[in-house]
């Protein structure tokens, strides 16, 4: 299974990738995770990527596809994956079609997560994220124990400035500007499967599998 994620912030690719990754047992490739990842390391490609934001510009088309050529090379990877955050547009997905040449693979599906903006704005403007380890918690679906503080080391929880209901509304209208191109473009492949994602974790997840023609019997069956 070789799947893409695709939805905007608040939609919940991260977690339905991680339940995906469990069920069928491919890795599941968060390209903001891996981007972290390298920055920390100091590896070149982090090095590159940190120039570009101490900059105050995006990571480059070409630093993003470096990465996740890199990361598509490791074994786990030989018999499927689950992007998420990969590819953001239009050029991206092309670039992504000569990986994909190159590997010698195909795409499963595109997944495309809808959720509609007043829902986005509630899950987002109530997100709260650990400063000392970056747990993520909601004000109302997944509230800490004790009220500004991480169950997990007891550090203080912060409210990100870009999850502000005017900040939130700003990121959605650069998704849509960016993503729509993407989705028309896998649409016009037969790759894209849509799924509302307003109803929960749990109903968003049984969508998912039942639309890829997963069932508890045989994790590994994919159309």
């Amino acid at each position: 299974m070789r799947l893409i994620l695709l939805g905007p912030a608040g939609a919940g690719k991260g977690t339905q990738a991680r339940l995906l990754s469990e069920r069928v047992g491919v890795p599941h490739i968060s390209t903001g995770e891996i981007l972290r990842h390298e920055i920390e390391e100091r590896t070149e490609l982090g090095l590159r990527a940190k120039a570009l934001i101490d900059d105050g510009n995006l990571v480059s088309d070409e630093v993003v596809n470096a990465i996740v050529h890199q990361r598509l090379t490791l074994s786990d990877a030989e018999k499927g994956f689950i992007l998420d955050g990969y590819p953001r547009t239009h050029s991206q997905a092309e670039d992504f079609e000569a990986i994909k040449k190159e590997r010698h693979f195909t795409l499963t599906a595109v997944i495309d997560l809808e959720v509609d903006e007043a829902e986005i704005i509630r899950r987002l403007s109530g997100r709260r994220v650990c400063s000392g380890c970056g747990a993520t918690f909601h004000l109302t679906s997944i509230p800490p124990l004790m009220p500004g503080r991480c169950d997990f080391c007891g550090s203080p929880l912060l409210h990100r400035d870009d999850d502000t209901p005017e900040a939130i509304r700003r990121r959605l209208q650069i998704y849509r500007l960016n993503t729509q191109p993407l989705i028309d473009y896998y649409r016009r492949r037969r790759k894209l499967i849509t799924v509302d994602a307003r109803h929960g974790v749990e109903r968003t997840f049984e969508a998912i599998c039942l639309k890829l023609g997963l069932d508890e019997e045989s994790p590994e069956e994919v159309p």
